[in-house]
């Protein structure tokens, strides 16, 4: 059962301009009403009344004004870094990272807690997320006044009639569970999936400044697609949309940990790449590393130099090849301009990925898609999960205003 469609109203129009300022400010660093109107195609009256809005609610401030030979001075704008503090935190199943942002989103400060990928009970993760915020904000002297909004990414977040689940396999969490975090982490709350958050970064801070549709592919332990159609987060009945992870790569393939066999996270997700390598080398001493991310840095020291481990690179180049085939399916259905790579695997074993699966998704792309398209791995600095999440805790602060009408997906 999907929600019924809402209608836009003028309301809703002029909060997409609204985001528009936000976007073309931020994007810019420090700029001008004119410039504003200039990049976003917004009137120069709407941009003055809108530029005002956001004065007065402080998340912009005229940064100095320049005298000029003729006419009134000129103010020049930015976000309002004094506003308060934003706090994004990804939860994975081998960590917990939160970072801090001030509202102009530079970075205050992170903390992060290890998390045991075979621990999966709500309480201790809960609690997990709980004391890597404590300590966050111990660790930065912000005392929790301070903090307008905490953004959570949670794996395999949907939302449909019967309310929230959090589902991915072997965790499987209700709304009890939500109330728990909630209660636990005693502030303005906004939770999402991670694919959209990564996505909220590249739109905001990324290719997004440049590509009116993109497709930013997480890599780790699971792999997703976090989708932006014509400037707009594609979310999805179910706030699903995404999950190209599980997708066919292979028919008959390898069992998924979904249930499925041969979904493109069998592949390309971390174990996924275990997998090929134990099928190339059941005996080398890579085979036995039990966790990921070790697995994954050693995969990466092995393949590269001038005498690279023959089975560690060729593990690589055949992930390489997975990738740009599962991608030219990808490209084959939403015509992106520009896909971009991000997540831990990405920052491990990107620059050896992007070239052979960029040939591989140009070869096999129908027509005119994989010609067209950019492959690259993503320019957002940092944790683009964590920094996601900030955004979009930014963005509740402003719904609570009455500024946006940017549907959150659970305000908690």
């Amino acid at each position: 059962m999907s929600m019924p469609a809402q209608r836009r109203t003028s309301r809703d129009i002029r909060s997409d301009s609204r985001l528009d300022v936000l976007h073309a400010v931020l994007s810019a660093g420090e700029t001008t009403r004119n410039a504003i109107a200039q990049d976003t195609g917004l009137s120069a009256a709407t941009v003055v009344t809108i530029v005002g809005e956001l004065i007065d609610e402080g998340i912009v401030v005229e940064t100095k004004v320049t005298a000029g030979r003729v006419g009134r001075p000129t103010a020049t704008l930015g976000m309002n870094p004094q506003r308060g503090r934003v706090v994004g935190i990804d939860v994975a199943e081998t960590y917990v990272r939160a970072v801090m942002f001030d509202t102009a989103l530079n970075r205050i400060g992170e903390a992060e807690g290890a998390g045991d990928e075979h621990v999966l009970e709500p309480d201790t993760i809960v609690e997990g997320i709980g004391s890597v915020l404590d300590l966050l904000l111990a660790q930065e002297g912000v005392a929790r006044e301070s903090v307008l909004g905490v953004g959570i990414s949670l794996p395999g977040l949907v939302q449909g009639p019967d309310g929230v689940a959090v589902v991915v396999p072997n965790w499987e969490w209700r709304s009890v569970e939500l109330d728990h975090l909630r209660e636990r982490v005693g502030m303005p709350l906004v939770i999402d999936n991670p694919l959209r958050a990564m996505v909220a970064a590249e739109l905001w801070l990324g290719r997004g400044r440049s590509a009116s549709s993109m497709v930013t592919v997480n890599l780790g332990t699971g792999v997703g697609a976090g989708i932006v159609l014509e400037g707009k987060v594609l979310r999805g009945a179910t706030n699903s949309a995404g999950e190209w992870g599980h997708s066919l790569l292979m028919l008959d393939g390898r069992l998924c940990r979904c249930g499925r066999r041969g979904c493109v996270e069998a592949y390309i997700g971390v174990p996924g790449i275990h997998q090929t390598l134990r099928e190339l080398a059941p005996a080398h001493p890579l085979a036995e590393v039990e966790l990921q991310h070790d697995f994954i840095v050693s995969l990466a020291e092995s393949a590269r130099g001038a005498d690279p481990d023959a089975a560690a690179r060729e593990t690589v180049t055949r992930t390489a090849s997975y990738l740009g085939s599962a991608l030219a399916d990808l490209v084959a259905v939403l015509n992106p301009e520009v896909v971009t790579l991000t997540g831990w695997t990405t920052w491990a074993l990107g620059d050896l990925l992007v070239p052979v699966a960029r040939e591989r998704l140009r070869s096999e792309a129908p027509g005119e898609a994989g010609a067209a398209v950019q492959l690259e791995v993503s320019t957002v600095s940092g944790n683009s999960v964590a920094t996601g999440m900030a955004m979009i805790a930014l963005e509740r602060t402003l719904v609570d205003a009455g500024l946006l009408t940017t549907r959150i997906p659970v305000a908690l």
